[in-house]
């Protein structure tokens, strides 16, 4: 039973967790927010290593709206082309799929990204 927000998010997380992973060929997309900000990235879980990230403070927004999370989206997408990434797979850490969750989601298959 959860008791407050946070402790459900990652209870949940968890139970996400254990059924995706990320691999060379097709890695997790990780999104995390904050009152202020988005961040996302590339992560192969094989190797433990992270292949592309971006956020919102790069941007130089100050505040989290759901534009900043679709640029943020973008500018991911951009990165990970760029190494030679086309699909990767989406793991929204808990959080509910709406919102900035979704405009990053929108961000990154605009950028050529397929999930």
């Amino acid at each position: 039973m959860a008791f407050n927000k946070n402790s459900r998010r990652l209870r949940i997380k968890k139970s996400i967790r254990r059924k995706i992973n990320g691999t060379d060929s097709r890695p997790r997309l990780s999104v995390f927010k904050s009152n202020t900000g988005i961040y996302a990235q590339l992560v192969d879980d094989l190797k433990g290593h992270t292949l592309a990230q971006a956020s919102s403070k790069e941007l130089g927004a100050k505040n989290n709206t759901i534009s900043v999370s679709k640029e943020v989206g973008m500018k991911l997408a951009e990165r990970a082309v760029a190494n030679g990434v086309a699909s990767v797979v989406f793991d929204r850490s808990g959080y509910l799929y709406h919102g900035n969750v979704k405009a990053l989601a929108d961000g990154a298959r605009e950028g050529g990204l397929k999930f």
